[in-house]
């Protein structure tokens, strides 16, 4: 799997169902997601980390955010809300725009297509905030690796990453299938058994390994919460990732 496989994936995701593609729900395929509804589930998500870093005495306010694998933009939508100024990253044209058509901020979100697997476009230490959620597991495992390094990279000295990651398959009849078949079996069940417009891939990293990624430019891991969702029948966490104040290259 490439990446540039993804990024035709998730076009073609982005073009038939984006709010369904960006959090799947069986009652909300076909166009049924509420735009509210949906915006507002961006909200809340935020809400839980911020609280999560109000608990770790780290800012909850930032002047600039990445929102990595922002799709259609309800992260973006929440984080704008706390921020001066949000970036949101994606792969999928058509995803930015349906998150253009959202946008709610009134001028604070930039929505940029993501054309390389790693953040070349970015500057060193460009970013307060780097977030994202249910996006490194779909991607190709390499290139999952290189975000969770580029994301420190592009951390201020002292700036924090909130970044969900799912670590291995749950014990159960789905999480087994994605233990042990192959990912073109996986691939073509989901197309022609459960109807996906295109494949969503999962990828797993164990927790020590994102330590050691994003170690590389002066970054630690300062709290993992597990956020296991059975819907997906893998195990997640949310890590809250600081680069240290004297950090450099």
């Amino acid at each position: 799997m490439s990446f540039e496989q993804v990024r035709r994936d998730w076009a073609t995701l982005g073009a038939e169902d984006p709010l369904w593609a960006v959090h799947v729900a069986a009652d909300k395929r076909g166009g049924r997601w509420d735009a509210e509804a949906f915006l507002e589930l961006g909200r809340r998500d935020v809400e839980v980390a911020r609280e999560q870093l109000r608990r770790l005495g780290l800012p909850t306010s930032w002047e600039r955010v990445l929102d990595f694998g922002c799709g259609a933009g309800r992260l973006s939508q929440a984080l704008a809300q706390h921020a001066g100024e949000v970036v949101g990253l994606d792969v999928s044209a058509p995803m930015l725009e349906t998150a253009r058509g959202l946008d709610r901020s009134g001028g604070r979100i930039s929505f940029v297509l993501n054309e390389d697997p790693d953040l070349r476009s970015f500057p060193e230490g460009h970013f307060d905030l780097v977030y994202t959620e249910r996006v490194l597991q779909h991607l190709p495992r390499a290139v999952l690796e290189t975000y969770l390094t580029e994301f420190a990279r592009v951390l201020r000295p002292g700036g924090v990453a909130v970044v969900h990651c799912t670590t291995r398959p749950m014990w159960t009849l789905r999480g087994l299938v994605w233990r042990v078949a192959p990912v073109p079996l996986i691939r073509w069940a989901q197309r022609r058994l459960l109807g996906y417009p295109a494949p969503m891939r999962m990828t797993g990293v164990p927790e020590e390994r994102v330590a050691e990624l994003v170690a590389v430019h002066g970054a630690a891991v300062v709290d993992a919460a597990a956020v296991d969702e059975p819907e997906t029948h893998w195990h997640a966490r949310r890590y809250v990732i600081r680069r240290r104040p004297d950090a450099t290259g």
